[in-house]
């Protein structure tokens, strides 16, 4: 291993066929596209898939009890409706024919059946989780855990899968503040990682890269095709990659709140899957669950059952 190297695209080297796929649901895919991109670049073989919270239909393109293909022509809602956006902005930005596999809302056993049926499909030896912030490496004991339900799930399945390359990687440190996320014990968390060697490394989207061009203009498309319902992650992480700092302001969502934009934002931390799982304090609960109301129901009890700890502040 090389201080040169960059460690997460040195672990992917091997991997051929790769899922980037949005762990939290909602716009959690669109912090994948700088991955995607730069991993396409290198020749290898790319998919997209996303936890959806859109009204999906089937129209014919159901795959499994709880998946379905989501195309530039998928029949749905015109005012919400992520995966939809992103494949209509490869068509008509970089005309190119792009699927998002949408998982619908549901437990850990539903959603490990249709991340095995994508697996065989399209014979994939990698999947690489994204998260749209960095709530996903809470392991269960601290202050706040923002928002973990659908990235635990996520996690959970995607954990139980025979495959040579599971990875975890989170884009947007600061942004999970309003969710009451400390940050310092998200670095905590990944001072653990370091020591049991599940760390990967962090780097930077800088805005010169061709991989942060695309990613700036999704987001801008994204925006301007659901006013109503903008993503507040990534409108913050394009403003950090753009190198805004502080509170700025790009959509009415945010109004009467402070952000804090900052380098941090722009940077993905990765990680081994297995060995975030393993620090985790409850995610066991939820191998058998069925519905997306039983993991909410889990880690809402594990909860009640624990002392959490106290707020750790970083110093100023």
């Amino acid at each position: 291993m090389e201080l040169a190297a960059n460690q997460l695209f040195n672990r992917l080297s091997n991997a051929e066929r790769i899922l980037v796929a949005g762990a939290g649901g909602g716009f959690d895919v669109y912090s994948g596209i700088p991955l995607y991109l730069a991993l396409k670049a290198q020749g290898k073989s790319v998919h997209l898939a996303n936890l959806s919270f859109a009204s999906l239909r089937d129209d014919g393109n159901r795959l499994t009890e709880a998946s379905f293909e989501v195309t530039a022509d998928t029949a749905g809602s015109d005012t919400y409706f992520p995966e939809r956006v992103l494949s209509r902005w490869f068509a008509e930005k970089l005309e190119q024919d792009v699927s998002v596999f949408a998982f619908t809302q549901c437990g850990a056993r539903p959603l490990l059946e249709s991340y095995q049926h994508l697996v065989e499909k399209l014979n994939l030896d990698a999947i690489v989780l994204v998260d749209g912030g960095t709530d996903s490496l809470m392991r269960g004991d601290e202050v706040g855990l923002g928002t973990p339900s659908e990235d635990l799930v996520s996690m959970t399945a995607v954990n139980q899968l025979d495959l040579p390359y599971k990875i975890l990687s989170c884009l947007g440190f600061g942004v999970d503040r309003f969710h009451g996320v400390c940050h310092a014990q998200f670095l905590e968390a990944v001072a653990d990682l370091t020591k049991s060697g599940g760390f990967l490394g962090a780097f930077s989207v800088l805005p010169n890269t061709v991989e942060a061009e695309h990613y700036l203009d999704l987001v801008e498309y994204s925006t301007q095709r659901t006013p109503s319902r903008p993503s507040i992650v990534n409108t913050s992480i394009a403003s950090a990659i753009a190198g805004h700092f502080g509170n700025h302001q790009v959509t009415d969502r945010t109004k009467g709140s402070e952000l804090w934009i900052s380098p941090l934002m722009s940077m993905y931390w990765s990680f081994e899957l297995e060995a975030v799982m393993k620090r985790n304090l409850y995610a066991v609960r939820l191998l058998e669950t069925e519905s997306f109301f039983e993991v909410t129901d889990v880690i809402r009890s594990f909860r009640n059952g624990i002392a959490a700890k106290d707020w750790q502040a970083i110093p100023d």
